[in-house]
């Protein structure tokens, strides 16, 4: 099996330039996922992002959990569970208005440590949709508009736990799927693993690795490129052991008014060879649908929207 795609962005706006895009570009064409290092957020907040997130599953969440799985039988669980998730969550939104103080049981440090990571997560979301620009001859900074809208993006945090679990061939700790949005970024466990993403039929594991970025792409993306980048499915394996696995996953959205559309530079090129393919929508109506039917396939989600495209929509 090919390798996982690992990329550093140590020499990005150096003379290895073109080297790191071609593997970016790779990456995007032929994974979806690919894995940062040497990305530009220090390990030390990185550390203390993580030791603040178990601190607080531990003292906020767990019991809440372990009262949710008693309160449904699932320990002794003898049938594939479909309906739900082994997981632990919580929703920090960033952008366009962050609600962290609004949020229960977080401490201070937690969220003065998690405004500074979202920040710093923002900037090399918007770092990473410039250089896919790049690749895509695309005008620089054409994707950041895209997704701005008339309130800038939505940009928010699902910081998740996934404790041991008993009956993991019966209960996903997230079940297969893609994701909605634009571009994710995601800092998880580097002890434990269990992020698979499905390629060539098979499901593969994303590696663990310690202060790293996992980057995914989403189905606005998709549509955006016109096919050329796709957003893939991906689920989380339970593990029965151990002290669970952590997951922080920011995803860098449009904006809920931005109309989201093939780049029209794209499709010039590829014009002769085949006509438009992805749906033209505004962003919300895109989430309305995929709220619904999130562990489902994207391909009727993208025809549903193309049936809604009786009329033209401002783009102004």
């Amino acid at each position: 099996m090919e390798n996982f795609p690992v990329i550093s962005l140590e020499n990005i706006n150096g003379s290895e330039r073109s080297a790191i895009l071609e593997k970016i570009k790779d990456a995007c064409e032929n994974w979806g996922f690919f894995e940062l290092v040497n990305h530009g957020i220090s390990p030390e907040l990185m550390d203390t992002v993580e030791r603040l997130t178990k601190e607080h599953y531990r003292k906020c969440m767990e019991q809440r959990f372990k009262e949710l799985v008693a309160s449904r039988a699932l320990e002794g669980v003898q049938t594939e569970i479909n309906d739900m998730d082994w997981e632990s969550t919580f929703f920090v939104r960033h952008l366009p208005q962050s609600n962290i103080n609004e949020i229960p049981d977080l401490g201070d440090e937690y969220r003065k440590v998690m405004k500074e990571f979202a920040l710093k997560l923002e900037e090399l979301a918007e770092e990473l949709l410039d250089l896919l620009c790049e690749n895509l001859g695309l005008e620089k900074g054409y994707l950041k508009n895209v997704f701005y809208g008339s309130k800038g993006p939505n940009f928010g945090t699902k910081v998740s736990n996934y404790p041991p679990c008993p009956k993991p061939d019966l209960i996903k700790g997230l079940r297969a799927h893609t994701d909605a949005g634009g571009i994710i970024l995601l800092f998880q466990d580097d002890r434990v693993s269990g992020l698979q993403l499905l390629k060539d039929g098979q499901w593969i594991d994303v590696p663990p690795m310690r202060h790293s970025i996992v980057i995914n792409l989403g189905d606005q993306l998709e549509v955006i490129t016109n096919g050329k980048y796709k957003s893939v499915e991906h689920r989380v394996i339970a593990q029965t052991n151990g002290d669970g696995r952590m997951s922080i996953a920011s995803f860098y959205n449009p904006g809920s008014d931005a109309v989201i559309f093939p780049a029209p530079a794209l499709l010039e090129k590829e014009a002769e060879e085949k006509k438009q393919v992805y749906p033209k929508f505004v962003f919300e109506d895109y989430m309305k649908l995929y709220a619904a039917l999130k562990f489902q396939a994207k391909e009727p989600r993208f025809e549903a929207m193309k049936a809604l495209e009786t009329s033209p929509i401002a783009t102004a």
